[in-house]
């Protein structure tokens, strides 16, 4: 039995994985039983009561976490002239116009996220077939088609998370790193289930939260009791 196996076994056995846990109890847990050489992502999933295939019931948004999520986001922006100075001057990690999409119809995308100003919507389209699937074709609604290159930019750095029910009506998310402080990892959780009841949509009937569980990078899932997080 290799370690990594009795380091799953060993934790399974200090938890009850049929119990409903609070957000400040599980984050505890997760947290003790964290003993990994790098520090491994606070994940989220929340099952919701939607149907993503009719459109009046997709969920889509995005929202600043307080705290970070403590991961390295590598930006790239799709600029001309002083709108391309300006992501620069932001940390942009990667800026250009016909070039970058160039490189990414080559299949060499290099980044986590692609923003955009609306002038350059005409050459995304040579691209989208490649950037959606992926996720990462820009999009006005949340925030990476814009003008304010140099506030898209820093809103990315800091901790920005975009999140989307995929078919089973299902949000996963990274929202922190284990060695953040437990006050910041619980602040973040709430933060984003505060923005999934804003992004709740018109078609949705009936419970809306239907449950949720966290987990760490490569520990066990925990069933997470939602009136701890946000109001039912």
């Amino acid at each position: 039995m290799t370690k990594e196996v009795k380091r799953i076994r060993k934790i399974k056995e200090s938890v009850d994985t049929n119990k409903v846990y609070a957000i400040e109890e599980a984050v505890k847990i997760l947290m003790a039983n964290s003993k990994l050489k790098f520090p491994e992502t606070l994940d989220v999933a929340v099952k919701l009561g939607v149907n993503p295939q009719h459109s009046d019931q997709i969920v889509r948004g995005v929202v600043q976490l307080p705290n970070g999520t403590g991961k390295t986001v590598k930006i790239a922006v799709l600029a001309r002239g002083d709108k391309a100075a300006e992501a620069q001057a932001a940390g942009a990690d990667i800026v250009g116009a016909e070039d970058l999409i160039e490189i990414v119809e080559k299949g060499e995308i290099n980044f986590d996220k692609l923003i955009a100003t609306p002038d350059m919507m005409a050459l995304l389209g040579r691209v989208a077939k490649i950037l959606g699937p992926k996720g990462l074709m820009p999009n006005a609604k949340l925030g990476s088609v814009t003008v304010n290159v140099k506030g898209a930019v820093e809103a990315a750095k800091a901790g920005q998370v975009e999140f989307r029910a995929e078919k089973a009506g299902i949000v996963h998310a990274g929202l922190g790193k284990l060695n953040f402080k437990e006050d910041a990892l619980i602040e973040n959780v709430k933060v984003f289930f505060d923005a999934l009841a804003k992004a709740k949509p018109s078609g949705a009937k009936g419970a809306y939260f239907v449950r949720a569980s966290i987990s760490s990078t490569m520990g066990v899932g925990l069933k997470l009791d939602l009136s701890s997080v946000v109001k039912l």
